[in-house]
């Protein structure tokens, strides 16, 4: 599934390529699954393109699970017939087959169907690093997610709470029993109340995973304790003048050691990978107007 220029979803078209060939370093995967996130739709806008210009053509797909199926020259880490997952910088994963250096990748978790892991590296590492890296989340600490209703929410809400933290996550009603589910100890419907009005005592830390106006932004610094943090993967928040709040701004980077932990509380039933939706990769373009229209609750995998 590519693109040759920057547009809305009509842009997204399936077409027949050679297979790729793994270079040096590299293996090839017969894809699985790849899955779809916010951050694709910027992609496809060229509303990146400040600091990721696309090489056009170019194949959608930053999340990739599947099984090597040939390795390049020097890599002995991996062998063909493994199971893999993993984050691709350069996308290429919403195919058939894709490439990728082989130390990006690590070996797939074992309690979950492949295609379902796919759901895990850009929206898992992504919370791993808010939670536990930019947030710092301790054992007895009071933790809000906001916007726990999206794929980063529903890992983000399991990492703090599996860090000992109460956890309180806003979600909109379709999203309410699942993050439930992933251990919320709380939940705001932020289409039913003000969030200024579900606090009756302010919070250690803010994971703000959701795009929010100057006024929001206000709201959610009012909420933090003195010397608390907001981190926010979105949009960058700052603190008033003078504030002991901590505002973190962050961009997730590609770390594969945070993935391979991720995959060992998978697979020791400490995270669970909440798919909402699978559907066929041709449905790509399709999945993309959905989600501009807010009808995507959670991760969506996509199967060649």
């Amino acid at each position: 599934m590519r693109i040759h220029q920057y547009g809305d979803a009509s842009v997204i078209h399936e077409e027949e390529v050679p297979r790729p060939v793994p270079g040096r370093g590299d293996v090839l995967i017969h894809v699985a699954a790849t899955s779809f996130n916010p951050s694709d739709i910027g992609l496809r806008r060229g509303l990146l393109r400040s600091v990721f210009a696309l090489d056009l053509p170019y194949t959608l797909g930053g999340d990739v699970a599947g099984t090597i199926v040939e390795v390049g020259d020097g890599v002995h880490t991996l062998a063909v017939g493994d199971r893999v997952i993993g984050r691709l910088d350069t996308g290429g994963a919403a195919a058939e087959y894709v490439t990728a250096a082989a130390d990006t990748v690590v070996v797939a978790p074992t309690a979950v169907p492949l295609p379902h892991a796919a759901a895990i590296p850009v929206a898992g590492v992504t919370a791993w690093q808010a939670v536990l890296e930019h947030a710092g989340i301790t054992s007895g600490q009071r933790v809000l997610v906001n916007g726990a209703g999206g794929g980063v929410g529903g890992f983000a809400v399991q990492l703090a709470k599996h860090a000992g933290a109460h956890v309180i996550a806003t979600a909109s009603p379709r999203s309410t029993d699942v993050v439930r589910q992933l251990g919320a100890d709380e939940i705001v419907d932020y289409t039913a109340t003000p969030l200024g009005d579900a606090f009756d005592r302010p919070v250690d830390a803010i994971l703000n995973l959701v795009v929010v106006s100057a006024r929001h932004a206000g709201t959610l610094m009012s909420l933090v304790r003195p010397s608390g943090v907001v981190v926010s993967a979105t949009v960058a928040l700052k603190a008033p003048a003078g504030s002991p709040v901590t505002a973190v701004h962050f961009v997730a980077r590609n770390d594969t050691s945070h993935l391979a932990a991720l995959v060992k509380l998978v697979d020791a039933g400490a995270v669970r990978v909440d798919v909402a939706a699978s559907r066929p990769l041709a449905d790509l373009a399709s999945v993309h107007r959905d989600a501009e229209s807010g009808r995507i609750r959670g991760k969506t995998i996509l199967v060649p």
